[in-house]
């Protein structure tokens, strides 16, 4: 897999907000692909295009439909105004968080927005108080990384082996490494203490690179 010398979201942001009345925490990325909005509108919600550089999709795709990624999250769609907003529940076993996607056309291509939304319940408290924003982070920077490939090499598939590969060799694990680390810079400029967000940034680098 050739990913070139990919680095990674433009902006990384996380917050302390009220959802839904209830104590949230909020994790934001934005990065600027190179290519029309109607094209990565399509690589987002088309169920033929997402499993090409995400994962295998099913259900009933369009508002207040339900969805489910293949061995991972499901949920229901609850908005969809192409080619710019999409929102949907993120569910995981019995925990529920919600993602949205905004679109935007930019001088250079087109910027996606990604934030992630989940309230400070018991698990998820768990969870961060382990790893902080990079957990999700990170994961969401991958899945850009690989949603980047397959709109500049026109459709292509990222291969699975390939990725594997990839995010153990050297290249893929300083990928990673700076994305928590980038993370953690985010978290700090939040209001974390550096201690702290270092700590769990560190914790984020061992997980995904099991070093």
């Amino acid at each position: 897999m050739d990913y070139g010398s990919a680095s990674g979201l433009e902006f990384r942001g996380t917050e302390e907000i009220t959802y839904r009345g209830k104590p949230a925490r909020s994790v934001t990325g934005t990065q600027i692909f190179r290519t029309k909005i109607d094209d990565l509108w399509d690589a987002l919600t088309n169920p033929e295009l997402i499993p090409r550089w995400f994962l295998t999709v099913s259900g009933d795709l369009h508002l207040e439909g339900l969805y489910q990624l293949k061995g991972h999250a499901g949920g229901k769609i609850t908005r969809c105004d192409p080619p710019k907003a999409l929102d949907v529940t993120w569910e995981v076993g019995n925990n529920t968080s919600w993602v949205k996607v905004r679109l935007e056309p930019k001088e250079l291509g087109t910027q996606l927005l990604l934030e992630h939304v989940m309230l400070k319940d018991a698990d998820s408290e768990s969870h961060w108080k382990q790893y902080g924003p990079g957990a999700t982070g990170v994961g969401w920077e991958l899945s850009f990384l690989a949603l980047s490939y397959h709109l500049v090499n026109n459709g292509a598939t990222v291969n699975s082996e390939e990725n594997a590969a990839w995010m153990a060799s050297d290249n893929g694990k300083a990928f990673m490494r700076n994305s928590a680390k980038n993370w953690g810079a985010a978290h700090i400029a939040s209001g974390k203490s550096a201690e702290i967000a270092h700590a769990m940034a560190n914790r984020t680098v061992k997980f995904y690179t099991g070093e």
